[in-house]
């Protein structure tokens, strides 16, 4: 995991937390998707260990411990990370945060998790087929591992003028200027990959592919329809493509 991510995400770490404002009601997938608990990919998580790979704020590692998981949050960020411990003590949970790179799991024991999840956090992985196959390494027989990207078809249009303007046909990291709602900015770096790059690293991993939802729900959570958000996430664009793409694999 590269130090440009690590950094980008503690210098935006409060403005993010405090404009996303993320459920810890249950595990959530994404902008305008669903939750877990309207989903149950999962199942029933009680007693299960869990494993979350860029954690954030915590948020769907806090949901999974609510419901009697055994929980491990992983991120790069410090500052994402205090925000998690802060947050799972106001929840009155458990959860092991630990700082990690995610995208290799050196010092986890083998065939040991019952679930690996992640929401919208591998896009910052320069190299996936490696980070799938420390996932499948560190699940049981027949665990789970359940993520999300942000939706490369959403991604390679534009916010603004509704078309085409980034060729999806190539896989290239992104690097861009942001400015946050508290008038900060701030380097974002991630990686752009097409659909079947993806599905293609979990074969090679040796995962089972179970399902990919491509989800649209008007009615997630309201913090996507206000301030910064909506600008990223403008109705008339999610209407035509839904801003996340979710995949359910299998050891």
């Amino acid at each position: 995991m590269t130090k440009e991510i690590e950094k980008w995400w503690n210098e935006a770490s409060k403005s993010y937390q405090e404009s996303s404002q993320i459920e810890t009601k249950s595990a959530h997938y994404g902008p305008y998707a669903p939750n877990e608990n309207k989903y149950r990919m999962l199942g029933n998580v009680k007693g299960k260990r869990i494993l979350e790979i860029g954690c954030g704020g915590g948020q769907c590692s806090i949901a999974f411990a609510k419901q009697g998981a055994k929980c491990t949050g992983l991120d790069l960020s410090s500052d994402q990370l205090k925000h998690a411990e802060d947050l799972a003590k106001k929840n009155k949970v458990s959860v092991k945060f630990q700082k990690h790179d995610i995208q290799s799991l050196g010092g986890f024991r083998s065939n040991y998790y019952d679930i690996v999840f992640s929401a919208f956090a591998l896009q910052y992985i320069p190299d996936l087929t490696r980070c799938f196959k420390e996932i499948f390494r560190v699940l049981r027989k027949g665990g789970l591992f359940a993520f999300s990207f942000e939706h490369p078809f959403y991604s390679s249009i534009s916010t603004v003028t509704f078309r085409v303007d980034k060729n999806y046909n190539k896989s290239e990291k992104i690097k861009e200027i942001e400015t946050w709602p508290d008038g900060s900015k701030h380097t974002f770096v991630a990686y752009r990959r097409k659909v079947s790059e993806i599905f293609g690293s979990l074969l090679k991993a040796g995962f089972s592919i179970e399902n990919i939802i491509e989800p649209f729900d008007r009615k997630s959570e309201n913090a996507w329809r206000k301030g910064y958000w909506k600008k990223i996430y403008p109705k008339k664009l999610i209407e035509m493509i839904g801003p996340t793409i979710i995949f359910k694999a299998r050891k």
